[in-house]
This record gives structure tokens, C-alpha cells and sequence, in this order.
């Protein structure tokens, strides 16, 4: 047995004003259109709904229920509550008025680019909530594949089909080492310097990596020993307590540089200019929320 709901709707509106006139005024449709709905339901499941009685159905007096009326009539007040309160939440959510947002971020953007654009988002839009996921660039794209993100931003390029990558800011990259360590007093490197030293990098997926293992192919570097660390924060610090050699983003090792635990050295191929990218997914329309979260992105930097 199915409900029709249409014909649901002219039942309940009659029952609510206990009137076939009043509930033909609020539709706006005609009286004979309701009385035949209202039989039609009833044909439908096989119940009186309503008394027929000297002038009920006319609407000149009020309308009485039979008792699976009535039953119906506290069913479809809370079917069309529940519509009404979904209404509301779906208009809220357009006004940006609640909500959750998710937000995909390589382990760079994450820690230095992104807090204030999520900090402005949060200040203009309060009743929202934001949710970051962290990941390096590979896993944050699969993510958002996968849908379990809204929009992300990643500092590696993206190759997908199923992705819209679009040029967010720059981000410049140094080749540091430790303040002390002999490569650092050298005002000119060559490659025979630079693969005796232990470099430090991230692991594969990587946006940070991709850049290096590029840098390095470029300049035709390949060092006798590597060292791999999960996060551009460790790998910043483990030069700094002379492990070796890195290619990181200066946002990351500018403060260790300024308190002169690290050295930013002098090699052509390795002060590089690297773009960061917003994704979307290429088949699923934003959200209100996305929409404002990408308006901030492009606002603040501009």
C-alpha cells in the first residue's frame, strides 16, 4: 500500500481547518478539486476519512473525522512537520546559516597557509562547523574522490581527470642546512658537494617530494644516502640538529633560519617557485559553504 501524498496533503489541510472551503482557499484550488481528493484517498485505502454528513462535504459546516481519520489526520501532521523542519534546515544551510564544511589540506597548508582562511570563515559564519583533514597531497586527492571531503588545497600537482585543480598562492622553496655544517659556509655548491650530504625527505605522495625528486633530477643530484621523515616540521628540525640537507618551503624554516639554527643555501636549480592548488571535484556542484570558503581563499589572498 503506497500514500499519495498530494492527496495526503488536501486531507490534512482539510482536517486542520476542519473545513473543504477554507482548505480549497489555502491550496487555492476549488472546492470540488478537494471533496474529490479527499474521496479519492479514501478509495485509495479503502477507509472513510470523513463523516458524511448534512452539509460536511459543502463546507457549511465543520468536518468530522471518523476514527481512522482522525489516526491519519496525527500521521500526516507529523509527516508534514518533519517536512516543514526539513525546509527549514535546507534554507538555513543555503543562507550559510548551519552547516559542516570539510576541508582537505597537505601537511604545509594545513599548518601555515590555511588557520587564517578557516579562522575568517569561522569569525563571518559562527553556527558552522569546520572540519580539517590532514594528509599528504596523494591521500587528500583520493579523499576527496572519494567524497569525504568538500574542497581541498594541496601544494603538489594533481593529475586526475575527476579533479579541478586551480592555482591558489605560491610557495617558495630552500634548500637549508645546518648553520654550522661545512656545506653551509661554501658560496657556491656544486653537485659533488651536494651528494655527499644525507638529504632528508618526505615520504612518496608527497607535494614537498615531488618538488625535491624534481629538483634534484634537474640539477642532476643523486646523494649516497637518504633519510625519510612523515612531516616537513621534522624533517626542518632534524637539519637543524645537522642530520643533513632538505628542500622544504620557507614558510616552514623561516624562523628556524632567523634564529640561525639553519642556512639557506646558494645552488641555482633549488630557490623554486611552487604553486599551490584548490581542488574540487569535477562532477559535484559546491555547496553554499564551499562557495563562501573558496570567495574567503580568493579574497584574502587578493
Amino acid at each position: 500500500m503506497h500514500i499519495n501524498l498530494h492527496l495526503l496533503r488536501i486531507f490534512f489541510m482539510v482536517a486542520d481547518h476542519r473545513s473543504f472551503s477554507r482548505a480549497a482557499e489555502v491550496l487555492r484550488v476549488s472546492q470540488p478539486a478537494v471533496s474529490k481528493a479527499v474521496r479519492e484517498l479514501e478509495h485509495q485505502l479503502d477507509l472513510t476519512l470523513i463523516e458524511r454528513g448534512s452539509g460536511g462535504a459543502r463546507g457549511t459546516k465543520g468536518v468530522r473525522l471518523t476514527d481512522s481519520g482522525s489516526a491519519l489526520y496525527e500521521h500526516a501532521r507529523g509527516i508534514f512537520a518533519l517536512e516543514r523542519a526539513a525546509l527549514e534546515d535546507i534554507r538555513a544551510r543555503i543562507g550559510n546559516q548551519r552547516g559542516r564544511l570539510v576541508v582537505g589540506a597537505s601537511t604545509t597548508v594545513a599548518g601555515y597557509w590555511l588557520p587564517p582562511y578557516v579562522a575568517a570563515l569561522s569569525t563571518g559564519l559562527p553556527s558552522i562547523d569546520v572540519r580539517v583533514v590532514v594528509g599528504n597531497t596523494q591521500s587528500i586527492a583520493q579523499a576527496l574522490i572519494d567524497c569525504e571531503l568538500d574542497v581541498a588545497l594541496v601544494e603538489g600537482a594533481v593529475d586526475d581527470p575527476r579533479i579541478v585543480a586551480t592555482h591558489w598562492r605560491d610557495d617558495q622553496m630552500r634548500l637549508v642546512a645546518h648553520s654550522a655544517a661545512p656545506v653551509a659556509r661554501r658560496r657556491k655548491l656544486g653537485t659533488v658537494e651536494l651528494n655527499r650530504q644525507p638529504w632528508l625527505m618526505r615520504e612518496p605522495g608527497s607535494g614537498t617530494r615531488l618538488v625535491t625528486e624534481d629538483i634534484m633530477q634537474t640539477a642532476g643530484i643523486e646523494p649516497d644516502r637518504r633519510v625519510e621523515l612523515g612531516s616537513n616540521e621534522g624533517i626542518a628540525r632534524a637539519v637543524a640538529a645537522g642530520l643533513g640537507v632538505a628542500i622544504l618551503p620557507e614558510c616552514v624554516v623561516r624562523d628556524l633560519a632567523q634564529l640561525g639554527r639553519l642556512k639557506y643555501l646558494r645552488h641555482p636549480e633549488s630557490c623554486r617557485i611552487r604553486p599551490l592548488y584548490l581542488l574540487q571535484l569535477r562532477e559535484r556542484p559546491p555547496s553554499p559553504l564551499v562557495r563562501a570558503f573558496t570567495a574567503i581563499l580568493a579574497e584574502r589572498h587578493g
